[in-house]
Parts: C-alpha cells; structure tokens; sequence
C-alpha cells in the first residue's frame, strides 16, 4: 500500500504536461491577436478603396457638363441623368462587378453638385474561419463642377 501512495503522490506533484496547457492557452491568444490585426488591416483597405473610387467616380460623373452652356459662358451644368450610368461605367472599369456594381451608384445628382455611394464587398481572412459571410464597406463622395 505504501508503494501505491508513494506513486499517487507522485502523480499529483508531477509537472509533465502541464507546459502544454500553456502553450495552448497562449496560442489562441495569439491567433486571436492576429485575426485583429490582419482583418482589421484588411477592413481599413478597404474602407479606403471604396471612398478612393468613390471620388474618382464623383469626379468622372461631374465632367459630364453641358458643353453648349459652358461655351455661351453661362453657368455649368451637370448632365444629372446620366450619372449613374457613368458611375457604374467607372465602377466597371475600377474592377466592381456584380451586386458591388449594382449597389453602386448616384445617391443625390443636380445640375451643381453629384453625390456618389460605392460598395465593396471583401471576405476576412482569419475571423473567416468563424464567421463566414462577406462584409460591405462604402464610400460616399462629393463632386461639382468649377471653371477657372
């Protein structure tokens, strides 16, 4: 009996095995710290690609003026009911296509001012392995046109 004491005692004092827990623990730590950083990174890129399209399309959609106007030095005017269309064409030609594409578009369009919404869809590369659907981003921008 004294024999079996002794190896109960020792089983209960003996350290093998317990760096394992450790290394566990400080593995999802680390892992978790990873998917912040690097999915944050991503959400921040992407944040600013659309609000980046997102002038740019503003910009190409406030070119369309009405050239005639322009030319008898009266005021310049946006051709608003196509700004849309060259939004998407814009948003085509940046690499947006389907329902990216068709989320995109003029939110307010008058002959002085357009105002352009953009959406990216992105999927997370780390909290992918949790949470599997894609997420949106937007970017909004304004654009009127000015001689000078």
């Amino acid at each position: 009996m004294t024999s079996l004491m002794r190896l109960l005692a020792r089983l209960r004092h003996d350290d093998r095995g317990s760096g394992a827990a450790a290394v566990i623990i400080f593995a999802v730590v680390f892992m978790g710290l990873a998917a912040f950083v690097i999915d944050g990174g991503l959400s921040i890129s992407q944040r600013e690609r659309a609000a980046d399209i997102a002038e740019q399309a503003a910009r190409y959609a406030a070119e369309d003026v009405d050239s005639g106007a322009l030319r008898k030095g009266g005021t310049v005017n946006i051709n608003d009911a196509d700004c849309t269309a060259r939004v998407r064409q814009f948003a085509q030609q940046s690499g947006l296509s389907g329902a990216d594409l068709a989320a995109s578009g003029c939110t307010a369009a008058t002959a002085q001012q357009v105002q352009i919404t953009i959406q990216l869809t992105y999927r997370p590369v780390l909290t992918g392995l949790f949470y599997d659907a894609p997420l949106q981003v937007h970017g909004t921008a304004k654009a009127e046109p000015l001689t000078g």
